[in-house]
């Protein structure tokens, strides 16, 4: 009887399921075929005759100051100087400012300036991309939100080729589907990897996994079970990219186990404007009574400044007992938003109560040159964060001709701090120990030995260039064009 009651539910069930699936499909064709009548209403032919070829990017932080905004720009340009009938549209969250000082922002922080210009197309919405509105399933939250921002994004600007460069893959299929657009993405860190799911699976508290979870066996399986359902999520919609670029031998491995789509996945390193630091002139050390030890990179809590600050603190106390040069450190980085500024606030705290304000400078936002007076002066280059996907900061220092020191982990342990030629360009450490023992141990080697390992790491960095990121690009987003 029972088995009969269920076959009886199972059918109506079914054909009602299927029902609705198909006014679903019905629903987004409709919505589809709605967005291109909208599309060809708003785009006009040019001088030419020719309609131009709209090729849009989602970089809703777009004026801010980091390693992806370079890569946007380099892109712009890149296809710009390749392609004639190609109008260039960036989606941006960052109201605060016109475009004309956008573009101004790229060429003074970064050194780039654009042949064409650039159509901008503001979002209202980029607070729904905010980690801050999502306490807890922030990476859920920040991904159904990026959904919203990229519809808005779609009503406003319908573009013919969709190149997700901040990494919201959750816009991918909205492009592609409904927008009926030719997609491609340029991945800096996969959302999700398979080493945020160890640190989970072996309850290690880092900045995304607090104490409170790892101490909870109950949290901590909940939290792997959230995490296995979203990096399933995320390869579904990664998956279904045409073209697929990747800055590192790190970001390879963990796209291709997520999403496995091998065949149209490539790395293209992202352009360091090595060129700018290598004419900085190479010369053995002049001044012998301060070293200035630099890092570069934005105020971020994966970049771990903390750590830096403590290193150093360290080592001031051990150089102290021998009196040997004073040691200044000098953080140079990017500020997004409040947090960052609270960030920075936080860290100077730390300072004070380390000891060490009077050694540390903080330097928010600077223009290009001063950027670079900074590491023409510097002995090391400092890098502290955890598998840092690639690290601009790290080729910079090197080409400019620091003696690096960065996380013994992700691309500059795979990709950059790497020997040249059987030399050593650099070196790497993973604790406040660490970094203390092999910064005291830099400035301990003659300046002779410094410069000849300067020298490797120079040598070593022609391969990040912005003329190899060019070429490897363009070979990548061809298909898109065809």
């Amino acid at each position: 009887a029972y088995f009969r009651l269920l076959c009886s539910l199972l059918i109506p069930a079914l054909f009602l399921s299927g029902i609705l699936c198909v006014c679903l499909l019905v629903l987004l064709w409709g919505i589809r075929l709605w967005i291109q009548q909208k599309k060809n209403q708003l785009t006009s032919a040019g001088k030419d005759g020719k309609r131009p070829l709209l090729v849009a990017f989602f970089h809703p932080y777009c004026n801010a100051g980091g390693g992806g905004e370079r890569v946007l720009w380099c892109a712009i340009r890149t296809l710009q100087k390749k392609y004639r009938n190609v109008t260039c549209v960036v989606y941006t969250g960052d109201r605060d400012a016109t475009g004309e000082e956008i573009v101004e922002g790229a060429f003074r922080r970064f050194n780039i300036k654009l042949i064409h210009p650039v159509k901008f197309v503001f979002l209202e919405k980029r607070y729904l991309v905010e980690a801050s509105l999502y306490p807890h399933f922030t990476l859920l939250g920040q991904s159904l939100g990026s959904v919203f921002l990229g519809w808005e994004a779609l009503l406003k600007c319908v573009p013919d080729i969709y190149i997700d460069s901040m990494g919201y893959a959750f816009t991918l299929p909205l492009f592609k589907y409904l927008g009926g657009c030719r997609v491609g993405c340029y991945v800096h860190y996969p959302t999700i990897s398979t080493d945020m799911l160890s640190v989970v699976r072996n309850q290690d508290t880092r900045f995304n996994n607090a104490a409170f979870i790892t101490n909870n066996p109950l949290f901590s399986k909940f939290k792997l079970v959230y995490y296995y359902f979203f990096a399933f999520m995320y390869g579904l919609v990664g998956s279904c990219s045409d073209v697929i670029m990747v800055n590192s031998s790190w970001t390879l491995n963990h796209i291709l186990s997520l999403w496995r789509a091998g065949a149209c996945t490539s790395v293209v390193y992202p352009p360091c404007d090595v060129q700018t630091f290598l004419d900085i002139p190479l010369e053995e050390e002049k001044s012998t009574t301060e070293y200035s030890i630099v890092s570069i990179s934005q105020f971020r809590p994966e970049k771990d400044h903390p750590l830096q600050i403590r290193a150093f603190a360290k080592l001031l106390n051990k150089k102290r007992l021998g009196q040997q040069p004073s040691l200044k450190l000098i953080l140079i980085g990017g500020c997004r938003n409040q947090q960052d500024e609270e960030r920075v606030n936080n860290l100077k705290r730390l300072c004070e109560e380390l000891g060490v304000s009077n050694d540390v400078t903080f330097r928010i936002n600077i223009p290009f040159e001063e950027l670079k007076r900074h590491l023409a002066e510097a002995t090391i280059g400092l890098h502290t964060m955890w598998n840092e996907h690639f690290g601009i900061g790290v080729v910079e220092c090197m080409a400019a001709g620091t003696v690096i020191l960065a996380h013994n982990s992700g691309g500059p342990k795979l990709d950059i701090v790497v020997p040249y030629e059987g030399h050593t360009t650099g070196f790497l450490a993973e604790n406040v120990d660490n970094y203390a023992e092999t910064m005291a141990y830099i400035l301990s080697l003659s300046p002779e030995k410094r410069l000849e390992i300067r020298e490797n790491a120079r040598c070593s960095v022609h391969r990040f260039s912005d003329q190899h990121f060019e070429e490897t690009f363009l070979l990548s987003v061809e298909p898109l064009f065809k």
